[in-house]
This record gives structure tokens, sequence and C-alpha cells, in this order.
């Protein structure tokens, strides 16, 4: 399993834990890089500590700000929106460059539909 992998499969066992996801905005709102494939991402995390080493540690995230969202938003607000903009997911980006998995919303919604809370 690689890094980006084991990083997407944390991310929806993550969320579905915590009941949140976290991305991150400056002053021009929420970043959407065009990734090398042409497509153009939203990144989110499923840990505060996750999202805060990349603004720390990523220097074209240098003075963003952590936003959380509440899952059940994420899930009938976000994910619906950014399949409109035909934007991707970006699960977990990490390292130096801050990459990752990216996916359609749909499958992050299918991946969150075949997990359940743990009691």
């Amino acid at each position: 399993m690689t890094i980006s992998s084991a990083h997407a499969t944390a991310f929806f066992e993550e969320v579905v834990r915590e009941q949140q996801v976290w991305t991150i905005r400056d002053v021009h709102g929420f970043p959407a890089p065009l990734g090398s494939d042409g497509f153009r991402s939203m990144p989110f995390w499923s840990l505060s500590s996750r999202a805060e080493r990349v603004i720390s540690n990523v220097q074209d995230y240098a003075g963003f700000e952590k936003v959380m969202i509440p899952l059940s938003d994420w899930r009938s607000k976000w994910l619906p929106g950014l399949e409109r903009d035909g934007l991707r997911v970006g699960l977990n980006w990490s390292g130096s460059r801050a990459t990752g998995y990216d996916v359609e919303p749909s499958a992050a919604l299918a991946s969150l539909t075949t997990r359940q809370p743990s009691e």
C-alpha cells in the first residue's frame, strides 16, 4: 500500500469516527489547484492536525486557516457542490508538496456510505 493509499483509507475511517472534515482557506477562499491530470481538486483532511501540518509545512499554504465542516454538511452540501463545479476531492494530502489521492465527489460519498461509525 502506498502512502497516498494509506492516507485515503485513514481519511474515511477518521471522518466517520470524528464526524467532521477539515479544509483550509485564505482571504481568496478555498484552494482547488490544478493537478497533473488536468483536473482541479479541493483538499480535505480527516483530522485538524493533518490540515495544520500542511499549513505549517507547505509554502503554498502558509497563511491559510483550518476550517471544520460537520460530516453531515460535507455529505449533503459540499460533495454535491463539488460535483456540480467539476472538482475532485483531495484526500488527506501530505508531504512537502501536499499531494495524495483525488477522487470524484460521488466516489467519496460511496466510500462514506459503506462505513459505519464505531460504537
